[in-house]
């Protein structure tokens, strides 16, 4: 029917019917040009008074606050002490869409709804439209949570229609292939975790911060590297957070210069991996000079630094 008319079911006023996903699209482009104009606005009319004052009181799970220049200025400035271009990635940071709640769903019970994302992962990876979820072998109260879990994933879109199947115990999801919400279910989603892991317990605290996410440093003379997750405590203190849902072993020696190049404490330099289990941290921190923790041992670790 796109491109008919069709009479409204309300006022019976005839109207053209458009392509939705088309439709949605321009509508969001003419968003997200706007939110960056009144970015950019704020930013230019912020004050730093006016940053420390409102990070005690923002809502960390919908604002745009973090986005700001004012914001990100005192890791800029640390960084250029060092010799260090930076550049932002503002939308990195900004909660006002879903990332960070789902991020924060799955790291809350990743035991259970890892198997889930990696369902995902795995099917967006292959280039599949959609993946089940089987529950024929969960109790049902994990069956109960997966279900919850997969309809917020929809109510969120980030996933385009959830199919569930009572008779035989599973879920039919249908993908949304949109590159964000790939990039989100293929590893981004511990570094959204990480980083509401890290703003809550600094607003616990009352600690002054600044943070950016997916921050571009430029070394002289042609070198780059993109960090996770980072934290300036107090404008003085660096917290670093490396987040990795795959295999981490053949970028260790990344890891150990970038700790030294930077001059970060190694309680400060974190790796953070999903699945390691508490031995293999306590024995990779010890043996590379990083902090190495899991999932479960993110926030524990955190609440002794900040």
């Amino acid at each position: 029917m796109i491109g008919t008319n069709y009479d409204c079911v309300r006022c019976e006023t005839s109207n053209p019917i458009y392509d939705t996903v088309l439709f949605i699209n321009k509508v969001l482009e003419q968003y997200f040009a706007q939110k960056n104009e009144l970015n950019a606005l704020r930013a230019s009319a912020s004050q730093p008074h006016e940053t420390e004052n409102n990070s005690a009181v923002v809502d960390i799970h919908n604002s745009d606050w973090l986005s700001l220049d004012a914001q990100h200025r005192p890791i800029i400035d640390w960084f250029k002490s060092k010799t260090i271009a930076t550049t932002i990635n503002a939308n990195a940071v900004d909660t006002t869409g879903f990332f960070d709640e789902a991020a924060e769903a799955i790291g809350s019970n990743f035991e259970l709804l890892g198997e889930v994302v990696e369902r995902i992962r795995f099917a967006q990876q292959k280039e599949f439209n959609s993946t089940q979820i089987y529950l024929d072998k969960k109790s049902t109260e994990d069956a109960k949570d997966i279900e919850t879990f997969v309809r917020q994933l929809h109510e969120y879109s980030l996933v385009a229609r959830c199919l569930p199947n009572k008779e035989n115990k599973k879920i039919l999801l249908v993908l949304q292939n949109a590159p964000a919400v790939r990039r989100f279910f293929a590893g981004e989603w511990l570094e959204w975790y990480a980083l509401m892991t890290g703003l809550r317990i600094c607003q616990e605290r009352k600690a002054e911060f600044s943070c950016a996410r997916n921050l571009t440093l430029s070394f002289p003379p042609n070198e780059k590297r993109e960090l996770d997750v980072f934290f300036l405590i107090n404008k003085t203190r660096p917290l670093y957070i490396e987040c990795k849902t795959g295999e981490f072993r053949q970028d260790l020696d990344k890891y150990i210069s970038l700790r030294k190049r930077l001059g970060i404490e190694q309680r400060f330099f974190i790796v953070c991996v999903a699945d390691l289990d508490p031995e293999q941290c306590k024995g990779l921190s010890a043996m590379h000079g990083l902090m190495f923790v899991n999932i479960q041992t993110l926030g524990q670790h955190l609440t002794t630094l900040i």
